[in-house]
């Protein structure tokens, strides 16, 4: 999976030389001219479906999808179904540098209005005149979590920002304990459960899933989720509501594939492979409904990138 947050590194000395360069763009606005949009009838690897509790995987529908990259969907749990997040970004071939000054790259939402998905905003996140880059969004009730390389600080950091009068304010550092190494991640129980991929040491190779728990305020040791992990990289963790399953990434015959453990007497139980062939992360609404991000690929060049579901039967 083409994660640009895992190879970002933006100096504050470049951010400085670019302040004021920037303005914000629209998502149609930024799209090059001689882009291919895919469709299902030019994709040579669809998503393949290995699961007969779910329909087969269509586009997402309204207007969320574009001839440029959308990827890492999030749906917060108990939100009636009706907002959606996700991340986009015009042109693959841009290096990520590069995105950071294009006005357009980062967190998206669109929110579901008489049955319908409506034309997607950008979450602003920064500054109007300060450079940053976003995103993988975990949103519950009024607080974000996100992931972002941005003026003023070095690397890779985790920021929060609070919903207040229907905007997205108070963005502050959030980073954790260096030595838990977070990747992306998800929370659960209130704030208490902390679920998240790394490639920390004392894992079985690669990236693995890893789980900490909250206690007197101090995130602990995490313990690795072992019947999950195997020597190939699993990531991008998932809980669905009411924490009975874990759906994460995993490469199956080459490419990324969506699988899912159940938790049974309060253990995860053995993965199940659900869906495969570029299929990237995924998220859940509260009725079960499977959303991914489907990478499009030509002659091992990946083209572009859109959100697909798999309605639960």
């Amino acid at each position: 999976m083409n994660k640009i947050f895992a190879i970002i590194i933006i100096s504050l000395i470049s951010m400085n030389m670019l302040i004021g360069c920037v303005e914000y763009k629209s998502r149609d606005d930024s799209i090059p001219d001689d882009a291919v949009k895919m469709t299902p009838e030019t994709d040579l690897f669809p998503p393949l479906l290995h699961s007969d509790e779910y329909e087969e995987p269509v586009l997402m529908s309204g207007p969320i999808n574009t001839a440029g990259a959308e990827d890492s969907p999030f749906i917060p749990c108990c939100s009636d179904n009706e907002i959606f997040y996700f991340f986009f970004t015009p042109d693959v071939e841009v290096p990520v540098e590069e995105q950071v000054t294009d006005g357009v790259t980062g967190i998206y939402f669109t929110e579901k209005i008489n049955g319908d998905w409506i034309e997607p905003e950008r979450v602003i996140l920064q500054d109007r005149w300060k450079l940053s880059l976003d995103g993988c969004a975990f949103v519950y009730e009024d607080i974000m979590w996100f992931c972002t390389a941005r003026q003023g600080y070095t690397g890779l950091h985790w920021f929060t920002s609070e919903y207040i009068n229907e905007e997205w304010m108070n963005w502050e550092n959030a980073d954790f304990d260096p030595e838990l190494e977070v990747g992306e991640l998800h929370f659960h129980n209130n704030w208490t459960e902390l679920y998240y991929h790394s490639s920390k040491d004392g894992g079985k190779g690669g990236t693995d899933i890893w789980f900490s728990r909250m206690i007197d305020g101090v995130w602990q040791n995490p313990v690795n989720v072992e019947i999950i992990n195997t020597e190939s990289d699993e990531g991008m963790p998932y809980i669905n509501s009411d924490g009975t399953e874990l759906w994460f990434n995993r490469f199956y015959l080459g490419t990324p594939a969506v699988y899912r453990s159940i938790k049974f007497e309060d253990e995860w139980q053995e993965p199940e492979l659900i869906i495969s062939q570029f299929a990237g992360e995924p998220t859940l609404d509260d009725d079960g409904n499977l959303y991914f991000v489907h990478h499009y690929y030509i002659d091992s060049e990946m083209i572009e990138a859109d959100i697909y579901v798999a309605m639960k039967k």
